[in-house]
């Protein structure tokens, strides 16, 4: 877990745009290029972490066998946990930006760089939509619930398990704002997969959590 934090998530996902702007002798980067890169940052970043759990974990960690059938995912529908997830997520992120608007202030709902890729070009669009909806959700799912979550799973009781998951989850995201609100998406997400046993469940419901922010973020 160190190993990928210090030498795959942070140099990829922090340091990636830094680096492909000093390569192209840019001050900044254009929205689509920025797309661009952030997908390539995020694909290698996930083929890295893949390879990392090949090579070094034990079988019941490796990717393809977080998504075998075993007994408590063949009793349990994860496409319907997935759905009642997404709405309680939804549900529980509504109510607690409520609360914070009123304790804190209100806060500004859009990213403006996003905002300014989804805006830009089709391409960057596209490129945007894959890295949140598709390539982050995969690669998050399989780090922190998948391995995380199971591995400390097996030393504690499961709440405690999913908290401290969650913890590091919000916490890997640098995100001092929306460190409650990240924690409060892992418990959900972390809840879901340990009910279902199969990982599809909250890969889904991350994925969904992801294409409204993305929604919110164009329209607003």
């Amino acid at each position: 877990m160190a190993f990928y934090m210090f030498c795959l998530h942070i140099p990829l996902s922090f340091g990636g745009l830094s680096v492909v702007a000093a390569i192209l002798h840019e001050p900044r980067l254009d929205p689509q290029t920025e797309a661009i890169s952030l997908l390539i940052a995020q694909i290698l970043e996930l083929i890295a972490t893949l390879l990392l759990l090949q090579w070094t974990a034990k079988p019941r960690y490796k990717f393809l066998n977080l998504f075998r059938a075993n007994k408590l995912s063949r009793e349990r529908n994860w496409f319907l946990a997935s759905v009642l997830g997404f709405g309680f997520l939804f549900l529980l992120v509504f109510l607690t930006s409520i609360l914070a608007d009123r304790l804190i202030g209100p806060k500004a709902v859009n990213n403006p760089i996003v905002r300014e890729i989804l805006l830009s070009s089709d391409i960057s669009r596209a490129a945007c939509v894959a890295v949140y909806c598709i390539v982050t959700p995969l690669l998050e799912e399989t780090v922190y619930r998948g391995f995380l979550l199971t591995s400390i799973s097996s030393t504690m009781k499961w709440q405690k398990a999913i908290f401290v998951s969650s913890v590091i989850f919000s916490a890997a995201h640098f995100s001092g704002e929306n460190f409650l609100q990240l924690s409060i998406i892992g418990c959900v997400l972390g809840c879901s997969y340990c009910w279902t046993g199969n990982l599809s469940s909250s890969i889904v419901i991350h994925s969904l959590y992801n294409a409204l922010t993305l929604m919110l973020t164009l329209l607003s």
